[in-house]
């Protein structure tokens, strides 16, 4: 069985004294963000881009240590480009 950390042993000695309850609407928020989950993942266009090996495997090496597969690191980084919370550094 895992240990928690303090903040998780706080947050489920909170829940099991019943200082914290469930919002009403807790199913429909749930639902709600599901669906922006999948919007979010739902991978319907391919690309293909060149880029320097140099800049290649620096994305690799990110990844690898982010613990997730490089072609998501970059779709990661595009999205966040695309919604506007990502921005260019000017040298």
């Amino acid at each position: 069985m895992k240990k928690f950390d303090q903040e998780e042993s706080e947050i489920l000695a909170a829940i099991e004294s019943g200082k914290v309850k469930r919002v009403k609407d807790a199913s429909d928020i749930q639902k709600r963000h599901q669906n922006y989950a999948a919007a979010m993942f739902k991978k319907d266009a391919r690309i293909n881009i060149r880029l320097p090996s140099k800049d290649l495997r620096g994305l690799q090496k990110k990844a690898l240590a982010e613990g997730i597969p490089y072609q998501t690191l970059v779709a990661s980084i595009l999205h966040k480009y695309v919604d506007g919370r990502l921005h260019e550094h000017s040298s």
